[in-house]
């Protein structure tokens, strides 16, 4: 299908002989925010870390199933050209300390090898910080380093960096959770944003969150997809008990 851009099928992931996640099928259309929440452990960032292939990084990790990107399997793929394709925002900003603003945001060029001429570069530098809502705050510094930058500005910076790579697909693991209330709102009003050229898969244990900038939702429970489905719809009659015990506080 045109407008399928991650399909999961029949998807395990493992840590030795423990099974992390347990026949998980999913499939995101393009230009959604989709949620994947659940309790602490349950296997949603292996989930997230599978997409990018950063989960058989890890000694001992093996998968089974299949996950394709826009009708190529990521198993079969190239690690190196998946990358590009998938962009990675994690919990903690983490600007490279050494970079320039100017810098971070092409990084994925240059440790891809990929040589263009500086005008191209300054093109790129300049759309992606204006798409990730930082153009107009960092444009007069751009070759200062990016550790001055405030947590959410830092946060913002790494959207830039891996919306640089014009991605498929955005990976957001938790990518508020270190952020005050005021940089938490900015990042969600951009994701709103974003949506309208890239699809992203974000990992939140925060349910507010989720309900606010969501268009899906995945609800992942010891390792097992639980219900999936509309975000407005799963939070307001979850189809599953163990959904909305989880909405409703009782655990978590």
């Amino acid at each position: 299908m045109e407008d399928t851009v991650l399909k999961v099928e029949k998807f395990s992931a493992f840590f030795g002989d423990n099974r992390v996640l347990k026949d998980v099928d999913l499939t995101v259309r393009r230009n959604v925010v989709a949620a994947l929440m659940g309790p602490s452990g349950c296997g949603k960032t292996t989930l997230i870390r599978c997409v990018n292939r950063m989960h058989e990084l890890i000694p001992g990790a093996g998968v089974a199933g299949k996950m394709t990107l826009v009708d190529e399997d990521i198993y079969t793929m190239q690690p190196i050209i998946l990358r590009r394709k998938v962009g990675m925002v994690f919990q903690k900003p983490n600007p490279f300390p050494t970079m320039s603003i100017y810098e971070n945001v092409i990084a994925g060029y240059k440790l891809n090898g990929i040589r263009m001429a500086k005008s191209e570069l300054d093109t790129i530098v300049e759309r992606s910080l204006k798409r990730s809502a930082l153009w107009d705050e960092v444009k007069d510094a751009l070759h200062r380093k990016g550790t001055f930058l405030s947590g959410g500005q830092q946060q913002r910076l790494c959207i830039a960096r891996a919306l640089a790579m014009n991605p498929e697909i955005l990976l957001l693991d938790e990518p508020t959770s270190a952020l005050d209330p005021k940089s938490t709102s900015q990042i969600e009003e951009l994701f709103v944003e974003l949506k309208r050229n890239v699809t992203m898969l974000l990992v939140t244990h925060n349910i507010a969150q989720a309900a606010r900038v969501s268009d899906v939702t995945a609800f992942i429970y010891l390792g097992e997809l639980v219900e999936f489905g509309p975000t407005e719809k799963m939070f307001t009659v979850p189809k599953d008990k163990r959904t909305e015990e989880y909405l409703t506080g009782k655990f978590g």
